[in-house]
């Protein structure tokens, strides 16, 4: 962020008459209670009285989580759950430089415990940005592996978030239209990183699966994916997409006839050569196959041993999914078997 100067020049938007303007970047992926706990010190030693949260999903939950400890005190882990904040919070604002997390439009900060990596979730509707700002020419700096993770990404939010035990119609409207935004832009954004107009459809697709998520949580691909991220250092949006299509599939059976409510918002991205017609294929099939084929135009790997896991490793991977919060929220049950069979497809 430094590098681009946006920083600066949201500084200089905001005028030298409003204040003092302190910036922590102090900022890593995957932030951890150590991250939250620096910026906090920060934001003590300044007295600061407002607070932005510029850049990608890592910013933006550390902003969060830096709110909770500054005004309610204690340590990330008090507020692991829902609703653990007893004190108002100062007023945000959430500034997405990426088309990925969403973690603008939620009240949740995903915080990982620094020993453990293991991800909590804190949510507190006192936590949410009170104020967002899209900006889509914030996300062309990107460099196109982050903007393909971020982007699978936020295709995870929308998918998942639409067939999970909590959706509601609010969340699927919201997660129907990210869909048809982000896989109709997806493949452009990635190969014309200028493209405003498909930057912005992207982040508006980005921020409406966030918006769904908030209403309706996620399902087990994300259960799956946090584990990797703790244990292997790989890359969210990366491990969510490589799962994706696989828990697509083993949810057909619970949630078909969803999927096939997805289906129509693509249909036109679907080429044959003329005189073929489109083979009988479920929802789901259609979805699952398509998740793939957008993965692969991030140029990412689609296999976990092409990231140098070890089978011996997946019981232990299935162990850490099934105590993630996401995975009880699948709209077809998961514990640890059925984790440990995803794992296996995906190998």
């Amino acid at each position: 962020m430094r590098a681009t100067g946006h920083p600066e020049r949201a500084a200089e938007l905001v005028g030298e008459d409003s204040g003092d303007i302190f910036v922590f970047d102090g900022v890593e992926e995957n932030p951890t209670t150590r991250h939250v706990e620096a910026g906090t010190e920060l934001a003590r030693e300044h007295e600061i009285d407002l607070i932005v949260g510029f850049g990608g999903g890592s910013a933006m939950d550390c902003a969060k989580g830096i709110n909770f400890l500054l005004t309610n005190g204690g340590k990330m882990e008090d507020y692991w759950g829902v609703d653990k904040a007893t004190q108002p919070m100062l007023p945000a604002i959430g500034v997405p430089t990426t088309a990925g997390t969403g973690s603008e439009a939620q009240s949740f900060a995903l915080i990982a415990q620094e020993e453990t990596h293991r991800k909590m979730a804190c949510g507190d509707k006192k936590a949410r940005f009170g104020h967002v700002i899209l900006d889509p020419t914030l996300t062309v700096s990107a460099p196109r592996p982050v903007a393909a993770a971020t982007g699978i990404d936020a295709i995870g939010h929308a998918v998942e978030s639409y067939v999970t035990l909590k959706r509601t119609p609010i969340s699927q409207l919201y997660a129907r239209e990210a869909w048809r935004l982000l896989v109709a832009s997806f493949p452009t954004s990635l190969s014309d990183r200028e493209n405003l107009e498909v930057a912005g459809q992207m982040q508006l697709g980005a921020h409406l699966a966030g918006a769904a998520i908030e209403c309706s949580m996620l399902g087990a691909a994300h259960a799956c994916a946090n584990p990797l991220t703790a244990r292997f250092d790989m890359t969210h949006g990366i491990a969510v997409g490589l799962l994706l299509p696989h828990v697509v599939r083993f949810n057909t059976e619970a949630v078909g006839p969803l999927y096939d409510e997805l289906v129509p918002a693509i249909l036109d991205l679907i080429t044959l050569d003329e005189g073929q017609m489109l083979a009988p294929m479920s929802g789901g099939a259609v979805v699952a196959s398509l998740i793939e084929t957008l993965v692969l135009e991030g140029a990412v790997p689609n296999r976990l041993r092409d990231y140098g896991i070890e089978r011996e490793t997946l019981p232990a991977l299935a162990e850490d999914a099934a105590d993630q919060w996401t995975a009880g929220f699948n709209p077809r049950p998961v514990g640890r078997q059925e984790l440990l069979d995803i794992y296996e497809v995906a190998y």
